[in-house]
């Protein structure tokens, strides 16, 4: 969070004739003061370290800190650092907050995953932070980076992340000092100088207050101790006020006291003359997730119309209350160090239910635009017409691109809102509906690949929900999915753990889908470890289920699933068996595209037992069900398979035949060999697709 104000452009006027926000975000140019402190980090980043005095090569990325309270403008001279030298780091600068708004340090997994995010690189969802800070610090290795952290509540959210390279920089933003990190020297933060806090000043509320009484400017700038967040207050203040002096507002400060910092009496200044619907609505603001707002979640936290509350919100960014983010949408920040002063005034004037109901509206707001959200992606559905039809004109999207735009920029926002939901404990009925409708979302727009570190923390939560509520339908449910996005990255042994944890869950609801989908994700989760016995034995356990329950199509498929098993086991008969099982399963629903699937792993295993005549024949009928199904590639696979038999028959023409055939139908594709397109034709029957259940 950039925690100060001293880039603002105050004096220009918006395309709707609004003061731009006080913190918006900064270009070039607009940085003021910090010459002396900008000098000093510059040197210090070719000042020798105490390894280059002693002999030694630096083994770690030199560290920068530049220490401050929120609102010193530390974040700012951090910003304006990085620009200045970015050029000399090739690999370009990666950015990073290492807190939330209120100060709760960002696990170091989350920081890691956007690291890697940035850096292009994959970051399997569930895997531990130390994992994935080990990847971030081997991609740095290689890499000449600036690396900026912001926020940094203790040395160890840097430490770990440290590029083990010299070639690298790290700028770390913090309160204090970073105890334990080698060879820093902090760069401590007071007020601005008079000069540039007066530029400041002026930038709100114009030259001539300032210059007609100097001394009365210089004072208000004694007063705001040169703080950079009290300067934009008081610039926010005036600026509010054509009519009023410089001095009128020095005068008030003085009468106020001081108690408290500068910008805590400024803002007491500011909120007095504010109207009691306008600073109600100020201090709900301190509810929204991750400190992020825009019209809608003011709306519902305010309980007024959208408009209004685009209103309200640029006055307040007007007045320096909020930054303006530069962002494709109307998006806003609430300033950490206004938060704590936000959320006192909550205690004190707002009862605790009402602060529950505007959380309780904000959250319904989200459910309704993420549901809106997919159902734009759903027009040609009769039922998702209607459910847009019956939403209010300022709830939907005019087009899918509008829909996913507003879902990428609001994903910070709305994943906190789950997370604050879900640790408040009091709404779990809309957390719950929250997450499903951000799940769907996310899948609908961004595809379950890609979104899978993102559905992976709200399946977490989910749990979270479900053990809390005792509920163990949803615990199952949020367990198979944890589970599945463990083995499609690698983690087979801990999806096994999730998989027999959701089965004993699946059980104790009485819920016979999720039971047997347990059943047949362990058998798979057995296979994928080699254990071939158990998973014969665990599909086995879970046709038994299809078959009582007469769910004809999947015991078609389990018997499928316990022939691969047993091929792989180098059992033939038992294989064989259960794969001719598998296709009169398949004919008599007649799954056509199944069948002829099922009726090429019959004459795989044929060949496998030594049996050639055999599987001519079975790949001869296999052939003739694909083009009924009117699958090409398996027909190509098929007449690949065909030649390799005949060769090894002794029929050296007729198998150039049929690879001629297969060429036909494939042109450039034609492997050497059928193995890799059998194999991706027949995938569905060799390892489970939980994705399709």
């Amino acid at each position: 969070m950039t925690d100060q104000a001293v880039d603002t452009d105050g004096a220009k006027a918006s395309s709707e004739g609004r003061r731009p926000a006080a913190g918006s975000a900064p270009t070039k140019g607009q940085f003021l003061g910090r010459t002396r402190e900008l000098k000093e980090l510059r040197a210090d980043i070719e000042r020798a370290g105490l390894d280059t005095i002693a002999g030694r090569k630096a083994p770690r990325a030199r560290v920068l800190l530049i220490a401050g309270r929120p609102g010193s403008g530390r974040s700012a001279l951090a910003g304006e650092l990085v620009r200045q030298v970015a050029e000399s780091y090739p690999d370009g600068v990666l950015r990073a907050r290492l807190a939330e708004p209120d100060g709760t340090p960002v696990p170091t997994e989350r920081t890691a995953r956007e690291l890697l995010t940035a850096l292009e690189l994959p970051a399997p969802p569930g895997a531990d932070a130390d994992d994935l800070s080990a990847a971030v610090r081997d991609a740095l290795a290689t890499r000449r980076a600036l690396l900026l952290l912001d926020d940094a509540t203790d040395a160890e959210q840097v430490d770990v992340l440290l590029p083990d390279t010299p070639e690298c920089l790290v700028v770390a933003v913090s309160g204090g000092p970073l105890t334990g990190i080698a060879d820093v020297r902090p760069c401590t933060l007071g007020g601005l100088d008079t000069k540039s806090a007066l530029e400041l000043l002026e930038r709100f509320a114009g030259s001539v207050r300032i210059t007609v009484d100097p001394l009365a400017a210089e004072g208000l700038v004694e007063e705001c101790a040169g703080q950079p967040a009290a300067l934009v207050l008081a610039g926010g203040w005036l600026a509010a006020r054509p009519t009023a002096a410089v001095a009128d507002l020095a005068k008030q400060l003085r009468a106020d006291g001081e108690e408290g910092s500068p910008s805590a009496r400024i803002f007491r200044l500011t909120y007095a003359g504010l109207s009691a619907t306008a600073a109600r609505t100020l201090r709900l603001l301190s509810l929204a997730p991750a400190g992020l707002a825009d019209p809608h979640t003011a709306s519902a936290l305010a309980g007024c119309s959208v408009d209004a509350a685009r209103e309200a919100l640029d006055d307040f960014a007007a007045l320096g209350l909020l930054r303006t983010l530069d962002s494709p949408l109307p998006q806003y920040e609430v300033p950490g160090f206004l938060l704590p002063l936000l959320r006192a005034l909550t205690e004190s004037e707002d009862r605790p239910a009402e602060l529950q109901l505007a959380r309780a509206r904000m959250l319904e707001r989200t459910v309704r635009l993420l549901v809106s959200c997919r159902a734009i992606t759903e027009t040609d559905s009769s039922p998702a017409r209607e459910k847009l039809a019956g939403m209010p004109r300022a709830l939907r999207f005019p087009n899918p691109r509008a829909a996913e735009d507003w879902l990428r920029v609001r994903q910070p926002a709305l994943l906190a809102a789950a997370r604050l939901a879900v640790a408040d404990g009091e709404l779990d009925t809309l957390a719950r509906r929250l997450m499903a409708a951000l799940v769907r979302a996310l899948v609908v727009h961004f595809g379950t690949r890609a979104a899978a570190p993102e559905l992976y923390g709200i399946h977490r939560l989910v749990l979270d929900v479900a053990e809390r509520r005792g509920l163990p339908r949803e615990r199952a449910a949020a367990l198979l999915n944890l589970a599945d996005l463990d083995e499609r990255t690698g983690r087979t042994a801990a999806a096994l753990t999730r998989y027999r944890a959701a089965l004993d869950a699946a059980r104790e609801a009485n819920d016979p889908y999720a039971t047997g989908r347990a059943m047949e994700s362990v058998g798979g989760a057995h296979l994928e470890l080699g254990d071939y016995d158990r998973a014969a034995d665990w599909y086995g356990r879970a046709l038994a289920q299809r078959l009582a329950r007469d769910e004809r199509p999947d015991a078609a498929r389990l018997y499928g699933r316990i022939a691969t098993a047993h091929t792989y086991a180098g059992r033939y008969g038992e294989a064989l068996r259960n794969w001719r099982a598998a296709v009169t399963g398949h004919r008599r629903n007649g799954d056509v595209a199944a069948q002829a699937r099922a009726l090429s792993e019959l004459a795989r295993v044929q060949e496998y037992a030594g049996r050639p005549e055999e599987s001519l024949r079975t790949c001869q009928e296999a052939v003739e069900w694909a083009r009924r199904a009117e699958d090409l590639r398996l027909q190509a696979a098929l007449q690949l398979r065909l030649a390799d038999t005949l060769d090894r028959l002794g029929d050296p023409a007729a198998a150039r035949l049929h690879r001629g055939a297969a060429g036909r139908m494939l042109g450039d594709e034609l492997p050497e060999s059928a193995m890799d397109m059998e194999q991706d034709a027949n995938a569905c029957e060799i390892r489970s697709t939980s994705a399709e259940d």
